[in-house]
Order: structure tokens, then sequence, then C-alpha cells
């Protein structure tokens, strides 16, 4: 068994202005996943998404403080031990933070199937790194990714983002074509990815 506060687990601030606090990755979850979220600077708790992608149900605990909840549209005010079921992976959704010393758990997963690790915690997990400038252990975390999620396309983008910063140009190149050969949206946002330009004068570069 093992004890932990919110407020111990790791902070990592997003760009998009909200703090995540992995659970799931801080007790190594397999059968579910869930985290923590906690304001940042733009007072965002929960970013605005849907889980289109992953088909996700979610539920959403406030642990303290007041969120305000945008739910398809509609807002509703949560305070501590008051929950939000999302069902419908298409909904947009998000959380603002009412309080400065709001908290709220998440959990969630797929009907009927095993669960997965999702993709986007490898890339949480190496931001402070990136933010840090320590592009070495970044990688690390995203082949520990990789290791879990072979192939996964954007797994491998991003990861190819921190090679060409590192001025590894050949694995840069690789990753990023496998990613912009499985998924036609990688292709398109290496164009503009300034985490490219060194690579993008290369004939091997994604066109």
């Amino acid at each position: 068994m093992n004890l932990v506060h919110v407020d111990e687990l790791d902070k990592v601030e997003m760009p998009e202005g909200f703090v995540w606090r992995p659970v799931r990755r801080r007790f190594g979850i397999r059968a579910f996943g869930t985290n923590a979220y906690t304001p940042g600077a733009s007072g965002q708790v929960v970013e605005e998404h849907t889980e289109g992608q992953l088909e996700h149900e979610e539920i959403y605990l406030v642990l303290r403080g007041r969120v305000r909840f945008t739910i398809d549209g509609n807002d509703h005010e949560l305070g501590p031990g008051q929950l939000v079921f999302v069902r419908d992976p298409s909904l947009k959704r998000g959380g603002v933070a009412l309080t400065d010393d709001a908290a709220v758990l998440a959990v969630g997963g797929k009907p009927g199937q095993a669960h997965e690790i999702s993709a986007w915690e490898y890339v949480f997990a190496a931001m402070p790194h990136i933010e840090a400038g320590d592009l070495g252990e970044a990688e690390r975390v995203m082949n520990e990714g990789l290791e879990e999620k072979p192939g996964d396309p954007g797994m491998l983008y991003n990861l190819a983002c921190l090679e060409a910063r590192a001025g590894k140009a050949d694995a840069a190149l690789d990753h990023l074509g496998t990613a912009a050969g499985a998924n036609e949206r990688f292709r398109k946002a290496a164009q503009t990815d300034e985490d490219f330009a060194s690579i993008r004068d290369d004939p091997r570069f994604p066109r």
C-alpha cells in the first residue's frame, strides 16, 4: 500500500495553464487511468478537450475548492465532494478554478477494454525536462513510452522533435518519417514546427 497527499505529487505546469499531478504514474497503476489537476497560471484546472480519440468515459471529483466545469457548452459549479460524470467521449469538457486551492481527481477508461496507458502521459512527463533544457532525460521518458506503445505516431513525432533539437538529424528524420507516414496530421504539423528548423531542408524531410 502507498499513501500520498495530492500536494506531494509531482507538479507539472503545462503550456495550456493547468497543473498535472500524475497519480497513475506515481503508483504504477495499470488497471485504470487516473490523475489529479490543480490550477496553473491561467486558472485552468482541466484542459478543454474531448475523449473522441481515446473513447474514454471520465468522472471528475472535486477534492477541494470550487471549480466551474463546462461540458457541452453548459456550466456547472462544483465544490468539495461533488462529482461529474461524462459518458459521451465526443463532448467537449474543461474546468476553471474559482478558488486558488482547487484540486480535481479524474478517472477514465474505455468501456469493455483493458486499460492502456495514454501516449500523452509520457509527453506530459517529459515536459519538465524539456523546460529545464535536459533533452536527454526527456528523450529517455519518450523512449520509455515507446516501449509501452511501440510505433505510436504521436510519441514518434515528439521524440523526433527532441532529437532534432539535440542535433540528432538521422534519428529525427527516421522517427518523423514514420510518424508522418502513419498519420497525415503529423506530416502537416511538421511543415511549420520550429523544432524541425535544423532538418527541414534535408531531402529526407517529409513534404
